[in-house]
């Protein structure tokens, strides 16, 4: 018979700091609601704007809100502030930060980070938010899809989406977009030596309008890119001469290359599927000897404390609400590469939550 622990009765100082943990915890919805206001009022762009700084009375001209919602602006300020969106650097005097200068529209800041506006519209959308609502009942289920599936009756980012919604699927997939190609060139300059040097030629398996690809291009111009992506994500894409662009499905075939790109695309995807997606990616290129690869850039859960730790584990549980996918720690990659019929891995480097692997056949 197992031994009880001993249950251990948390001290009144514990217990009233449990309570603020618990109004935290529960209100966190509140900072994400003012979070997307702040990116639907464009408060970013309004203090870049105003040189870099603003005082509330200027935000408030500069926005053209009411003069009479000024206290109210207040208030959400300093809860962004205190969450790291702004800096407070006087009384009611504000200036962005790192995660504000990636909700500037139309101005760019730093090369290869797009606007990430779109992402949060698309997060705290009432598509998302709601199917999240729905997490109690579709545990109570016997259902195969998501959340988000279950309750709307369609798949994020299947042509069915498009069909029904298309109004907030092009949103979606505008934050896709913006998500899939932020960081790339940071990618470029820690490692694209080891990953592009000495290829020829190279297939971006998800690859959308072709960003990704170009930028390698210019860095590599030996490389011949070809974009896989489904008819409709690249259909309406111009052709440019410097990237080729392929139609079809990833799972039924990999235009061959000497090596896959696969970035950001995996964590959407079961294990199972992604399998059988590396599976095609490793018939497309040539043996290890020849200098065959795949390589794969997605997110990978470390065990580390703090914010990053935290954002993984929070887009995990999003991938398990939005779409059949889920972030993966690197003994589930290995599995994965195992699965697929890969001979062994390396982790070339870790660059924020995102993991860049090189996968050998």
């Amino acid at each position: 018979m197992a031994t009880q622990a001993q249950l251990t009765v948390p001290t009144d100082a514990e217990l009233l700091q449990a309570q603020a943990d618990l109004w935290r915890h529960s209100l966190y919805y509140m900072t994400s609601m003012a979070f997307q206001c702040a990116v639907k009022l464009g408060i970013p762009t309004a203090i870049h704007g105003l040189g870099g700084t603003a005082a509330l009375p200027d935000l408030v001209t500069a926005l053209s809100l009411p003069p009479a919602k000024l206290p109210y602006l207040r208030r959400i300020m300093r809860l962004l502030a205190t969450s790291g969106v702004f800096a407070a650097t006087d009384v009611e005097v504000y200036r962005l930060t790192p995660i504000s200068y990636l909700l500037l529209d139309g101005v760019a800041v730093v090369d290869g980070h797009p606007s990430q506006t779109s992402v949060v519209l698309a997060a705290t959308s009432r598509h998302c938010v709601e199917a999240a609502l729905g997490l109690t009942d579709w545990f109570r289920k016997d259902v195969a899809g998501s959340p988000f599936e279950d309750l709307h009756g369609v798949a994020l980012f299947d042509g069915s989406m498009a069909e029904a919604e298309p109004e907030i699927d092009a949103v979606f997939n505008e934050a896709l977009k913006a998500h899939d190609n932020s960081g790339f060139l940071a990618v470029l300059q820690e490692c694209g030596r080891t990953l592009f040097q000495g290829l020829d030629s190279l297939t971006d398996c998800g690859g959308g309008n072709g960003t990704t690809a170009r930028a390698i291009v210019e860095a590599f111009p030996q490389v011949k890119c070809t974009v896989l992506d489904l008819p409709r994500v690249i259909d309406n894409v111009p052709a440019d001469g410097v990237v080729n662009y392929v139609a079809g499905d990833m799972f039924s075939l990999v235009p061959p290359a000497q090596a896959v790109l696969v970035k950001l695309v995996l964590h959407h995807w079961s294990d199972e599927d992604c399998v059988k997606i590396l599976a095609q990616c490793k018939k497309a290129v040539p043996s290890r000897e020849e200098g065959g690869k795949v390589i794969v850039i997605d997110i990978v859960v470390d065990s580390s404390s703090g914010h990053t730790h935290e954002a993984e584990l929070l887009m995990d549980v999003a991938m398990m609400v939005l779409t059949n996918g889920r972030q993966r720690d690197e003994s589930d990659w290995g599995e994965i590469f195992t699965k697929a019929g890969f001979s062994g891995y390396t982790i070339v480097k870790k660059l924020g939550a995102r993991g860049v692997f090189e996968a050998y056949p």
